[in-house]
């Protein structure tokens, strides 16, 4: 199944040029930066992103930043038609993978594009894996989508499979429910921003992907014992008794 590249520039006769060039992949097109957010914010199997930095509305770059705070492995190629130091600077400091200038050479493109594919692959296509192989391919798919609404559905068919089949082969190898399984991956996450960021209760609850953040708070502490608040005075009683120990040595 060809892998999915998301092209997001606002010419649309280019994007075609694009689409043209990549004909071996499967092409997705955002004429702008927050078009391209809203399709990443969806669990997805987007593989590369081609992102010009010219746009109206965010720049590029700008994308890119918010585009790394949930999907920090994503392949992304910058492409622009200004000659400048300072935005090829801009997108490294932004960790883009590549940047090229236009008019772009394709042949250079779908270069940047494979090596970015092959890198992300490091697995064996959906189809060809068994039972096991595909469960281990959903957990892989959740822990990439951690930061966004995951459903079973989609989960599912990234690996050829039907919800219903999935969601019980999946308890029968995972010991664990698909849902529950899904929980523990936020919950995990959730406990590193309370730890170690000062992110509050509700900026938590809408990174990971919670429509309110009541929903989140009765899940971890359904997960935990505790509510989020609880947890993060908990742990920064730990630490600070910790430190203190420290010190009197």
């Amino acid at each position: 199944m060809p892998e999915k590249v998301l092209i997001v520039d606002d010419d649309e006769e280019f994007r075609q040029e694009l689409k043209d060039a990549l004909e071996d992949y499967e092409p997705i097109e955002a004429s702008n930066g927050m078009e391209a957010l809203k399709i990443l914010r969806r669990a997805n199997e987007i593989g590369a992103i081609i992102l010009d930095v010219m746009m109206p509305g965010p720049s590029g770059i700008e994308i890119l930043e918010e585009i790394r705070k949930t999907d920090p492995d994503l392949g992304i190629v910058i492409l622009t038609g200004h000659s400048s130091k300072d935005v090829a600077v801009e997108a490294l400091k932004g960790h883009a993978n590549d940047y090229l200038e236009k008019p772009v050479d394709f042949h250079v493109l779908k270069d940047a594009i494979e090596k970015l594919l092959s890198k992300r692959r490091g697995e064996a296509d959906a189809a060809s894996l068994d039972l096991r192989g595909k469960i281990e391919k959903v957990k892989r798919f959740m822990e990439r989508n951690r930061f966004k609404k995951t459903t079973l559905k989609e989960a599912s068919q990234a690996v050829y499979l039907s919800p219903k089949y999935l969601s019980r082969v999946f308890k029968e190898y995972s010991k664990t429910g698909f849902n529950e399984y899904r929980l523990k991956i936020k919950i995990a996450e959730a406990r590193k921003f309370l730890k170690k960021s000062g992110y509050n209760v509700n900026q938590i609850s809408d990174k990971l992907g919670y429509e309110n953040t009541e929903s989140f708070i009765r899940q971890f502490k359904k997960f935990t014992g505790k509510t989020p608040t609880q947890y993060r005075n908990k742990t920064k009683k730990a630490l600070k008794k910790k430190t203190g120990k420290r010190h009197l040595r």
